[in-house]
């Protein structure tokens, strides 16, 4: 096994790394709705819930990966009343199939009501 690290740096001008790989395992950093330019998005929650994995999808390719490969997901959500409609566009991504998953109520970052952290498993480096 593999004991080497890489990390991804984020693109915005915060304490945190896009996404690590660690071995096999790929760890990607909450995401929340944000438009490719940086901005934050508000809308719905479907609206807000496909800016999360349009994000999720592009640093998954940007480290080499895609959505079949993601074994573990972790929702946090404003309210449980949004949990249907992140349900709709959520399973959309997973064609390969779902997987495993938590899901909270929580306060979010800048009024968002949604945040997915997402970890893959790649492969031995």
């Amino acid at each position: 096994m593999s004991n080497d690290i890489v990390r991804y740096p984020s693109e915005l001008p915060l304490p945190f790394s896009r996404a690590v790989r660690a071995g096999g395992f790929l760890l990607l950093s909450g995401q929340i709705p944000m438009s490719a330019e940086g901005e934050v998005v508000t809308g719905t929650i479907e609206e807000q819930t496909e800016a999360v994995m349009t994000r999720i999808g592009e640093t998954l390719a940007h480290c080499g990966a895609d959505f079949s490969q993601v074994v573990k997901a972790t929702v946090w959500l404003s309210d449980m009343q949004h949990f249907a409609g992140f349900n709709e566009v959520y399973k959309r991504y997973f064609e390969a199939g779902l997987p495993v998953r938590s899901t909270v109520a929580s306060g979010l970052a800048l009024g968002v009501d949604v945040e997915v952290e997402v970890q893959a498993w790649v492969g031995e480096a």
